[in-house]
Formats: C-alpha cells, sequence, structure tokens
C-alpha cells in the first residue's frame, strides 16, 4: 500500500509543504488549505460524509484513505484553494 503520506527521514512536513506551492499566477493568487482526518476507516468516513453533509467538500475531493502509521488507523487528506483573504 502507499506510503505516500509518510514524509521521508530526511525531510520534515514544512518541506513537503513548500513543494506544494502554486506556480502560475492565478494560483498564486489563491490560499491553500490542508486539511487531514486520521482514525480508524470508519470515523474517517464519517468525517468526511459529515463534512459533506455541511457543504465543506464533496466526498470527492478527498484522497482516497490511506494505511496510517498505527495499527487500524487510516489517513485521508483534502486540499482546498480560495481566494487570499
Amino acid at each position: 500500500m502507499s506510503q505516500e503520506f509518510l514524509p521521508d527521514d530526511n525531510s520534515s512536513v514544512s518541506e513537503a509543504l513548500e513543494e506544494d506551492r502554486p506556480n502560475d499566477d492565478f494560483e498564486s493568487e489563491q490560499e491553500v488549505l490542508q486539511i487531514t482526518v486520521f482514525g480508524s476507516h470508519k470515523a474517517v468516513l464519517e468525517t468526511i460524509h459529515t463534512l459533506y453533509r455541511l457543504g465543506f467538500a464533496a466526498v470527492g475531493d478527498w484522497s482516497p484513505p490511506q494505511r496510517g502509521s498505527k495499527p487500524g488507523q487510516v489517513i485521508s487528506v483534502l486540499i482546498k484553494r480560495s481566494g487570499k483573504v
């Protein structure tokens, strides 16, 4: 299973976020927000569906659940872009 959410030993979370910075002018005017949900598979899916019902994000906007660092844990990530505040 993919380990893309686990940083390499030589990298940090802030370095990983630096790689995701937008490059073109349109995207540079947007604010980027990353939401990460950790928990059991059931709890993560329930949270994603609750946020959908609240109008926060579509279910399909989230990454597929990936195995977390602890047994029984999964992680799902949402990247939202919006105009700067």
